[in-house]
């Protein structure tokens, strides 16, 4: 069975490799584009483990690896990098440490999505995304309208406050400027009602998130985030644990016996919803 310290980035990958049959540590650089880190691995023996530090982009090389039959483990980065006691950083070192860690069972390893909820987290991603546009199309509206005296506030977007935005009279590249706008929100609008069914029937179709939406003002849309991103629960020894994986524990500064604590920090503390 080989063992796999592997220091990846997305044009090439450090890894070091131990065999158990022989005791042998070798070292190699792979580069991605160009197939080699493939061939390499769909030669090697199988199922190998492979340990990689959590690091966006990553996802493609994953997948690869668990298609060839290899297991893998997704490590923690700052925990990777608390254990490194030395101060010199190269490649060859990190994947070195990351096969170390590996081979004496201290490999910090993280709970990974599967790719269901991967796939519905991009459906939350990609409605967030564009409901952030549409808002900057609606401040962009606003400026507009306010400019020509017309102050109708969220009322603006109304069947009748959009009749007094499209009667109002703006020359030149500024009614152009309308025209364009309100054709954008038009089609968001579309848009965002098609993923926000689309976010319902998925969180209908979730034990978890349907006993979320029981409790009063929790939706289809926070209830499925949230169940998306805690995953599994009994990894958790306490509520405290949630809390502070999801960075709703408060900031401290404390010195000299005094502790003083302010806002929650949002430090999250789970894998990177945006990469996944």
């Amino acid at each position: 069975m080989k063992i796999v310290g592997c220091d990846f980035h997305p044009r090439w990958q450090q890894i070091a490799v131990f065999d158990t049959e022989t005791g042998e540590i070798s070292e190699r650089k792979l580069v991605n584009g160009e197939g080699e880190a493939e061939r390499f691995y769909r030669a090697l023996d199988w199922p190998a483990l492979i340990g990689i530090e959590a690091c966006g982009n990553s996802q493609w090389f994953i997948e690869l690896l668990e298609r060839l039959g290899h297991q893998v483990w997704i490590g923690d980065a700052a925990q990777i990098r608390a254990s490194y006691v030395r101060r010199q950083k190269t490649d060859r070192r990190d994947a070195g440490h990351i096969l170390k860690l590996l081979m004496e069972g201290r490999f910090p390893k993280l709970w990974v999505a599967t790719a269901e909820q991967r796939d519905l987290r991009q459906l939350l991603i990609h409605r967030h995304k564009l409901v952030e546009i549409r808002t900057r199309v609606k401040n962009g509206l606003q400026h507009l309208a306010m400019n020509r005296g017309l102050q109708k506030r969220s009322s603006l977007w109304s069947v009748r406050g959009r009749a007094d935005l499209e009667k109002l009279s703006l020359p030149g590249w500024a009614g152009r400027r309308r025209e364009d706008l309100l054709a954008l929100l038009t089609g968001l609008d579309a848009q965002i009602g098609e993923l926000d069914a689309a976010v319902e029937h998925a969180a209908q179709d979730h034990a978890q998130a349907r006993l979320l939406m029981t409790q009063p003002g929790v939706g289809p849309i926070t209830a499925l985030a949230f169940v998306l991103t805690i995953g599994e629960v009994s990894r958790f020894q306490h509520s405290g644990k949630v809390a502070s994986y999801l960075g709703l524990i408060p900031s401290e500064h404390s010195s000299g016996g005094r502790q003083r604590l302010g806002a929650i920090s949002k430090q999250v503390t789970c894998p990177v919803f945006l990469n996944q």
